[in-house]
């Protein structure tokens, strides 16, 4: 699924289509376009200029235009794929179809050279939208600090795991980033997030930083330690007992009762 890592691999391979007049737009799922935006307006909005800027921030991906050229923003869900002139972003994710078949085109942009940027997504479980509330989005989990995470922790009762995948709060960090970060820093994911003191702050935002560099220099967030365990019966890397399993903040959550308290 993609998660930070995987949109700032999109992020980058998007800087391939900075400066190349916009030829055309391709949006024929309705239902994949959010927040107002139409076939009809992104054509509109986007014909004939060009992209001058690829952001992210968390999990979305910002691509700015020139002068009056609204942004776009993509929106990749559990299974969406950015593709720019017939190169993936990301080969390879989990809980997702990796076939690359036209029909899972849920949206396309033309550039006059003849190339072009498509969202591959067969769950259909993304979205493209103009001009995106940022403002709507908590700090980017790979550039929070310290203080910050104290202040999105606050005095919240919610499980702490529930708390650090709250994009309004922290924007990146998914299901599998939360299981390894709170696997590594030793924190039971059912754990009240107003429970911390500041040393235990500090060490889970150690972790968090830790875990998504990790991650970027592996290849993505299905690269984690704890990752081949997460499934039903396995054990604890690190203690060799049961690994226990629940739905936390509404997700599927794997965690080591021996060492995550």
């Amino acid at each position: 699924m993609p998660e930070l890592p995987e949109v700032e691999f999109y992020r980058k391979l998007s800087e391939r289509v900075l400066d190349r007049p916009i030829k055309g737009v391709d949006a024929p799922d309705a239902w994949y376009l959010k927040r107002g935006a139409t076939a009809r307006s992104l054509r509109a909005g986007l014909r004939g200029r060009a992209f001058v800027a690829a952001r992210r921030i968390g999990k979305l991906l910002l691509l700015d235009g020139s002068d009056g050229t609204p942004t776009l923003g993509l929106h990749f869900g559990m299974s969406g794929r950015l593709i720019v002139d017939g190169v993936a972003g990301v080969d390879d994710l989990m809980y997702a179809s990796n076939k690359d078949l036209g029909a899972w085109d849920r949206f396309r942009v033309r550039f006059s050279d003849g190339g072009d940027l498509r969202m591959r997504d067969p769950r259909r479980l993304g979205g493209v939208e103009l001009d995106p509330d940022e403002e709507r989005l908590g700090p980017d989990a790979l550039m929070v600090s310290a203080g910050e995470l104290a202040r999105i922790l606050g005095v919240s009762n919610a499980p702490v795991k529930a708390r650090l995948m709250d994009q309004a709060r922290l924007a990146g960090v998914g299901n599998l980033i939360a299981d390894e970060v709170l696997w590594r820093a030793g924190v039971d994911p059912r754990r009240p997030a107003s429970a911390f003191d500041s040393a235990e702050v500090k060490r889970l935002h150690r972790h968090l930083r830790k875990t998504i560099a990790d991650f970027l220099d592996r290849g993505g967030s299905h690269t984690g330690d704890l990752l081949p365990h997460r499934v039903r019966g396995g054990v604890c890397p690190k203690d060799g007992v049961s690994l226990e399993r629940a739905q936390v903040g509404g997700r599927t959550t794997y965690w080591c009762p021996t060492h995550q308290r």
